[in-house]
Order: C-alpha cells, then structure tokens, then sequence
C-alpha cells in the first residue's frame, strides 16, 4: 500500500470519525420528567431507556465576569473568597481556620486500550473534557489560604506541597495531616500554622488507580481512629468485566491504630462526600449513580452508609431494580440484600461535596438542620441539571424530607453555557460556607447576614428493644400482643 492510499484512507477515518462525533454530539434522549419529580424520599423511576451512545449536552464554562456572583437564597450573601486557582476541587478547614485545597484534575493516561476503538474513545474522551473545563493537565498542587483579618477574602495564599498525584480528600488530625491521591493514601506531619508540608510521605494504604472515577475523598471518625475513603468504579456497569472493580465502588475502612484495612461499604458506583450526621451520628455519602439509561435515569443520591452495607452497583439500582445491561453473573440474593437510598439527588446532576448543618454555622435559621450538597451538573441530559448547591432539610430524626432548596444557583446561564460548576462545600473557621468552582477557579463564601452561631443540632437517641426470651412460648403471639396494644390503646 503506497503512501498516497495511507493518506486518503487516514483522511476518510478522520472525517467519518468527525461526523460520528457531530451526530453524536446532537443527539441523545430528551427528558420526559422535570430534575424534581426524579429527586426526595420517593422519586419517580422511568422505563429505562437504554442507549448505545450516551446522550451528550456540555455546558461550556464561559466564566464569571467582573462583580457577577451566584444568586444566593433569600438573606444569604455571597463574595469570592479566593480566586484564580487552577482547578481547585476539594476543600477542608483546619482547627485555627486555616483552608486546604487541593488543585487537580483527572491523572495522566498509562498505558490502557492502545487498540484503535481505545484511541477513538480516549480522542472523544478529551474532546468533552475540554468543553466541560475539565481537560489540561492536573497541577498537583496543595494550597493553603488564610483569611488573617476576618474579612471573608483569603489575603494569604501558599502553595504547601506540589508533588502530588491527582490529590483530592483531605484530613487532618493530632499533627497529621492526609491526603487521598488517586492511588494512595499518604500522611504527611503537620503543625497548624505551618506554610509548607516539609518532609516525606508516609504510605498508608494503596489504592486502585485512575479508572474512570479517580476522585478519592477522605473522612475521619469522629474519634480520629479510623479513615474512611470513597473509591469510584472504573466503568458504568462492569462492562469492562469485574475483575477491574476490584476495589473500588465502595467505601474503605482504614484503621489507624492497627494499619488494617477493610471494605466498609459497597456497590457504590462513585461515592464522593463524606460526612457524620450530627442528629444520628451515621456516615453519609453523596453518590453519581449509572448512565446510558436516558435523561431520568439513574438519580445520584444522598444516604447513610452503615458499615456492611450493600447498595447494588453495578447489578441493581435504587433498591431492587435490575439493569439487564450487566453481563457479569449476579451474587446470590443480592436483591435481597441491597439496601435502598435514602435521598434522590436528581438525574445526572453529578453530586459531589456534601456537608451538614453544624455548630457556629452561620447560614441562619432555614438551614439550620440539613445538608449542604454541591451539585457539579451534568454532561449527559437533555436539559441539564445541577450546576447549583442545594439544601436538604432533615427531621428530628435524622432524615432527609421534602425536595432540594436551591442555595446557590446562577451558574448555569440561559444560552446553555456555565459560567462555573460547584464542587466542594466545607465549613470556614468562622461558620460561613465555603464552595469551591473548579471550572471558574473561585472558591465562594457563603453566609447569612447578620446571623448569629447555630447551636449544635439535637442528637437523636434511640433505645434497643429489649430482649425475648425465645422459650418463653411462641414468640410470633408475643409480637402480635405488643401490635395488638399500639394499634389499639383500649386494649391495653
């Protein structure tokens, strides 16, 4: 084969590649439910619609310009608490109010599917990245910001380490500070205060690396005895075969005391947010459920992750229903087992940083017992969804109710272009909210005026039932007299 039919014949891939990405870029499915009806406690599940190729809507970040701000809930005030960051995703304030971030994006390719549809995938790949503001390469960094004078502005920006590897969780405790690259866990020793993190790092724990979800976010117990890391899938339901999700889709105990860890939580597609419910005491994640299934589905959701707890990726969603495109052999009673979430989030809203209603925040009383959910917005609905920071409202019990709040909103403008997309939220020293935009480089603060510190939210205390003895007759007529009694007092 001469040179010159080489030519042509690249020419022709190169076109028909061209036209497939047109025509794939302008179609897809269209949604039939508004982003409310498919979120809460009870959200409505649609016939699947199963794609062959994902739908594709990008919302090209256009940034914001000068003096432009999110639209905030009625008596919040927002300002830019830092801009001009390269990417800046994951967010954690320390005891003296010091503000990590760490600056990152996705890890650079190794080795992978070098066969010609791998690099026609990995070519469409980064075309979306670039439009979403998610393409370039990872800055590595992390930077410490200081508001020295109290005024809601960091003054002091420092760059404290920048030889990470796609870096995200953070955390820090007893001189000590974590963070969760995409494959490892390392410590680093730290005093508060400190402009540099001198020294080596300390490996703690390995992790799968990359993959198609390759954020790795980091929580303490609350005792600082333990470390919990989200860890997402690779793929979107194992199609590329099970033996790549090993380890991952779940969340990791780490014990730091013993060293030893174990798989605390699982069948979680790509876990993000962490947090300690303050009425309960659960952990709770934010979680980016499966695609390719149309415009209403799959809600990204918001639970408690009890350790053990099995929540059906890649075989079953929201609780009990299967996904026939899965061809890996299901576990045995794996329906039976699964455990349903608890909040839908929305379809395709991309739900990432996720905070609760604490002591000293200053966000007023409407938002004095709930979440605070950043959600980054989708590529793959038509219409979008997300690109905002919602609140969700919990009872006495610890329980979300009701829809999402919008908090922030404004980032996704009219024309179809963004003007940012939020990502983390993290309480500042002072009570107020901080978010991070990783397309616009800002990190916002948020806060209610004039509001004073919350109080702590009421912790709600349940008892055990108490204790049967099983040859005291037949159990099943003891359980029908104690029904019996709370459904009909006069029979007491």
């Amino acid at each position: 084969m001469n040179w010159i039919k080489k030519l042509l014949i690249a020419l022709l891939v190169i076109i028909l590649l061209l036209g497939a990405i047109g025509y794939w870029l302008t179609r897809g499915n269209t949604a039939e439910l508004s982003v409310e009806a498919v979120t809460g406690t009870d959200p409505t599940l649609s016939e699947p619609q199963e794609e062959s190729f994902p739908t594709v809507r990008i919302a090209k970040p256009v940034g914001w310009g000068d003096g432009e701000m999110p639209d905030a809930a009625e008596g919040l005030e927002v300002v830019r608490f830092a801009e001009g960051l390269d990417h800046p995703r994951v967010i954690h304030t320390l005891p003296n109010g010091d503000v990590l971030v760490t600056l990152t994006r996705a890890p650079a390719s190794e080795g992978g599917d070098d066969s010609i549809m791998g690099a026609i995938r990995n070519f469409i790949a980064g075309i979306l990245f670039a439009q979403a503001g998610a393409g370039g390469e990872s800055a590595n960094e992390l930077v410490l910001l200081r508001d020295g004078d109290g005024d809601g502005r960091a003054e002091i920006r420092r760059t404290i380490r920048d030889d990470l590897d796609s870096p995200s969780g953070i955390a820090w405790a007893d001189g000590t500070l974590y963070i969760a690259n995409h494959d490892a866990v390392l410590a680093f020793d730290y005093e508060l205060g400190a402009e540099s993190v001198a020294g080596e790092a300390r490996k703690l724990m390995d992790l799968p690396p990359g993959g198609g979800h390759w954020m790795r976010n980091i929580e303490l117990s609350p005792d600082s005895s333990k470390l919990y890391v989200a860890v997402g899938s690779v793929s979107n339901v194992g199609e590329q075969g099970m033996e790549v999700e090993e380890g991952r889709a779940m969340i990791w105990e780490y014990n730091l005391e013993t060293g030893v860890a174990r798989q605390y939580a699982v069948g979680l597609r790509n876990p993000n947010g962490l947090d300690w419910n303050p009425m309960s005491g659960e952990l709770w994640t934010t979680v980016n459920e499966r695609d390719m299934l149309g415009s209403d589905l799959v809600p990204d959701y918001l639970t408690n992750v009890p350790a053990g707890s099995q929540y059906g990726w890649p075989w079953v969603y929201w609780g009990d229903t299967l996904d026939a495109r899965v061809k890996a052999r299901r576990p045995e009673f794996l329906v039976e087992y699964t455990r349903r979430p608890e909040y839908a989030l929305g379809p395709h809203v991309a739900a990432l940083g996720l905070v609760f209603s604490g002591e000293g925040n200053l966000m007023g009383e409407s938002f004095g017992r709930g979440a605070f959910i950043a959600r980054h917005g989708s590529w793959n609905r038509k219409p979008p969804s997300g690109y905002d920071v919602v609140y969700v409202a919990f009872d006495e019990r610890g329980n979300p109710q009701g829809l999402p709040v919008p908090l922030l909103t404004g980032f996704l403008k009219d024309d179809g272009t963004t003007r940012g997309r939020p990502t983390w939220v993290e309480w500042a020293g002072d009570g107020s909210l901080l978010v991070s935009d990783d397309t616009a480089g800002i990190i916002w603060r948020v806060a209610a005026s004039g509001a004073k510190p919350a109080a702590a939210p009421p912790r709600y205390e349940t008892t055990s039932l108490p204790a049967r003895d099983s040859l005291d007759g037949d159990p099943r007529a003891r359980f029908r007299e104690d029904y019996a009694r709370q459904t009909n007092p006069q029979a007491q």
